[in-house]
């Protein structure tokens, strides 16, 4: 399929026609064979990415990637295949059965899938994204660009302007028949001051903005970037304290997906590796504090009208008012606890199985000016080394990129580099405040949150 110049309805028809024949052929043919059940996922993603360094173009490049994903099951075993010939799906869909074979009996396992209804979800596809030309992508690009330089003293190091367009149809011998189609758009830039590029005191800062519309200003996501180094020039070193925290949305959402997502994934519990197990019921965070999972949220990141199984997604309550209400399940770990799947499996490709993730994990708290209401502590932006958080403990220790000293509700002071280390449970429990200024981060939307006293350690 082209981007722009041919008749994207009749393409799209068509390739969903040949993906149904051929699956359906496959799933007779794994039911002669003698498979069980089988499910087959078909997956199609096109991108358009851009790079560039300094004010440069580095590289431009359109890639599609497209293949066939197979579950075979045999007397409760579980194989897997996949590939991106579609001439050899049969084989695959054999290859499959023998890995089921070779696997042996899963006593956990219960089903594929059910057949499901499935409801829209509005804001997940927008054809102006798929109209534009590689140079009105540059163009994009090159906007961000022309954003930070337009701040005086930045200069952009790198950045990456991107466009995507996928298509998903799943298929099972239970009745699943589901099929989506969904569009992207980011853009990114890191920038730094000039007159310290050379040396060791250079500030630097990034801004990053992703949707599913065409709807971002590139101009103002590079000029975001530039002020913010421009306004951390400078910094000092502070002493080590436990104040006030107020974390960005970028920073907040980096350390929630690194310590209590993964804390949620019932697969992650069910194997002893969660720091809530069994605390369903019980209070983990402050009482004006829910998250919430929602794979039906219009314009998200992560929203489809089904998981990566053909399991209807839904809104889940994990915590309400601080008690935690439920994990996050795909079909097989919901099989395991005799529960019901919340539509959260989902695969990184067509070459990949289920696992359980997040959709859009929806952090709610009341909103206040929190900035104006904080009378001293330190307010972060970003923070690095999340990934190395703990997370069965929920401990974690990051650095604190882009921070500020908060006086009389005002951010004053640009600090150097500090520390920050906590538990993400005690953290849930100190939040005290939540800016109005939620952010799509991803799969994370959230709001600046504070936290009412944290250790701080200059850097």
């Amino acid at each position: 399929m082209d981007w722009s110049d041919k008749d994207i309805e009749f393409e799209e028809k068509k390739m969903f026609e040949d993906a149904v024949s051929d699956i359906e052929n496959a799933l007779k043919y794994a039911e002669h064979i003698g498979a069980d059940e089988t499910e087959i996922i078909y997956a199609m993603k096109k991108a358009t990415i851009i790079n560039f360094k300094t004010d440069a173009i580095e590289t431009a490049r359109c890639s599609t990637n497209v293949g066939y994903g197979i579950r075979s099951v045999l007397n409760k075993a579980v194989g897997f295949s996949g590939t991106n010939i579609k001439s050899s799906l049969n084989d695959c869909v054999k290859s499959a059965l023998e890995s089921a074979k070779i696997m042996g009996p899963d006593p956990n396992f219960k089903n594929l899938p059910q057949s499901s209804k499935y409801t829209p979800v509005d804001g997940l596809y927008d054809e102006r994204i798929i109209q534009m030309s590689i140079e009105d992508c540059i163009e994009k690009a090159m906007e961000m660009v022309a954003g930070a330089e337009d701040v005086k003293g930045i200069v952009p190091t790198s950045g990456s302007f991107s466009r995507s367009l996928s298509y998903v149809l799943i298929m099972n011998s239970n009745g699943v028949f589901a099929k989506k189609r969904g569009t992207g758009f980011s853009g990114y830039v890191d920038v730094i001051t000039k007159e310290d590029a050379g040396s060791g005191d250079a500030s630097t800062a990034y801004d990053y903005k992703v949707s599913r519309s065409k709807d971002i200003d590139f101009y103002k996501i590079g000029q975001n970037a530039g002020f913010l180094a421009q306004k951390s020039a400078k910094g000092v070193m502070i002493q080590p304290s436990k104040l006030p925290v107020i974390f960005h949305p970028f920073a907040f959402s980096d350390i929630i997906e690194n310590t209590f997502a993964s804390s949620i994934d019932a697969d992650n519990v069910q194997k002893g590796r969660s720091g809530l197990i069994g605390k369903l019921q019980e209070r983990i965070g402050t009482e004006e504090l829910s998250i919430i999972d929602d794979g039906t949220l219009p314009g998200g990141i992560g929203s489809g009208s089904f998981d990566d199984e053909g399991t209807a997604t839904q809104k889940t309550s994990v915590v309400e008012n601080g008690i935690l209400k439920s994990y996050l399940y795909d079909s097989y770990t919901a099989g395991k606890d005799g529960v019901k799947s919340t539509g959260n499996g989902f695969r990184n490709s067509y070459a990949s199985v289920p696992t359980v993730d997040i959709s859009n994990l929806i952090i709610q708290y009341p909103k206040s000016d929190i900035l104006a209401e904080t009378k001293n502590g330190i307010y972060i932006h970003t923070v690095i080394g999340a990934h190395t958080a703990n997370e069965i403990s929920g401990d974690f220790s990051v650095e604190g990129r882009n921070a500020f000293i908060i006086e009389n509700g005002e951010l004053k002071t640009p600090v150097k580099s500090i520390m920050i280390s906590g538990n993400i449970f005690d953290v849930l429990s100190k939040i005290d405040g939540a800016g109005a200024d939620v952010q799509k981060v991803g799969n994370i939307v959230t709001p600046s949150v504070r936290i009412s006293e944290m250790s701080v350690i200059g850097n």
